[in-house]
């Protein structure tokens, strides 16, 4: 079950992440994701664990998770920032926290030179995507 959870999981990211035209020479982004686990404490509520690969240059576009993400920077250098909020960079060991109702508005890489690498824990509804863009 968990192997197609995460074929799933994979193929829903994969789409989600499909750029506009507009900005379809941006660098690519990867994500993989790692578990999905269900939280029987919390009714409806699951925990899923990916990690994100920025190629040097690569960014986010514009989204929200409806869920708590919680980032954690394995590698690299990433610029975050929610609406409203600063943006902040981080490097190696460094965390960064966006609520379920925040848009999600810079996520890239720093470098323009070298990847970055990070861990995403989101707590969310079950079954809900990983990201809703965000117009």
């Amino acid at each position: 079950m968990k192997r197609i959870l995460s074929a799933a999981a994979a193929l829903a990211v994969s789409c989600v992440l499909q750029q506009p035209a507009a900005i379809a020479a941006a660098p690519e982004v990867r994500v993989t994701p790692l578990t999905t686990e269900a939280l029987p404490e919390y009714p409806g509520k699951e925990v899923q664990m990916i990690v994100v690969e920025y190629a040097p240059g690569g960014y986010d576009p514009v989204h929200r998770h409806d869920a708590h993400g919680f980032i954690y920077v394995l590698e690299g250098s990433i610029i975050m920032g929610v609406k409203g909020g600063k943006e902040v960079t981080l490097k190696p060991g460094d965390t960064f926290h966006e609520g379920p109702n925040d848009i999600h508005t810079v996520g890239r890489n720093a470098s323009n030179t070298k990847p970055a690498r990070f861990v995403v824990f989101l707590i969310k509804n079950q079954g809900a995507p990983i990201l809703t863009p965000v117009k």
